[in-house]
């Protein structure tokens, strides 16, 4: 299992652009993005076959353009059970908080691509130990709560 990408953003509700290394911080998310923050939504994962099944149906998608800060590839996280703990790299520690979320309004996610995964398929967690992550890190689930 491993980081395929990272992504910020400076706004909530559009597209990330990837980054090759970031910082994840406790309790806050990864530093520079609009969703970090003292809640349970500090940090998004999606699968990479998510997105090569939504290019596959004629999406002009890629990393980052369903607002994910970090796709992966190897690990089913419809099948990851909320309290979850994952390291990520060398220390960070993230416990997954929520699966999937409702949207509200139909966002420049929802008009860019055609259509959103991140309600169905996204992951939500919290950050509980900070650290430096990379494209290519290595994901290990560590135990649920």
């Amino acid at each position: 299992m491993e980081i395929v990408s990272i992504a910020v953003s400076k706004k909530k509700g559009t597209p990330k652009r990837t980054v090759e290394t970031a910082e994840l911080v406790t309790d806050h998310g990864l530093r520079g993005d609009a969703h970090a923050g003292p809640w349970h939504r500090q940090v998004s994962f999606l699968a990479a076959e998510s997105i090569e099944k939504a290019r596959g149906r004629g999406l002009d998608v890629g990393f980052g353009d369903f607002a994910e800060n970090i796709a992966t590839k190897g690990i089913n996280w419809l099948e990851v059970p909320i309290g979850t703990r994952v390291k990520l790299g060398d220390s960070a520690v993230v416990e997954i908080t929520q699966i999937g979320k409702k949207c509200h309004t139909r966002c420049a996610i929802y008009y860019k691509a055609g259509d959103c995964i991140m309600p169905k398929e996204g992951i939500f967690g919290k950050v509980l130990q900070g650290g430096s992550i990379r494209k290519g890190d290595t994901l290990r689930v560590m135990l649920s709560t």
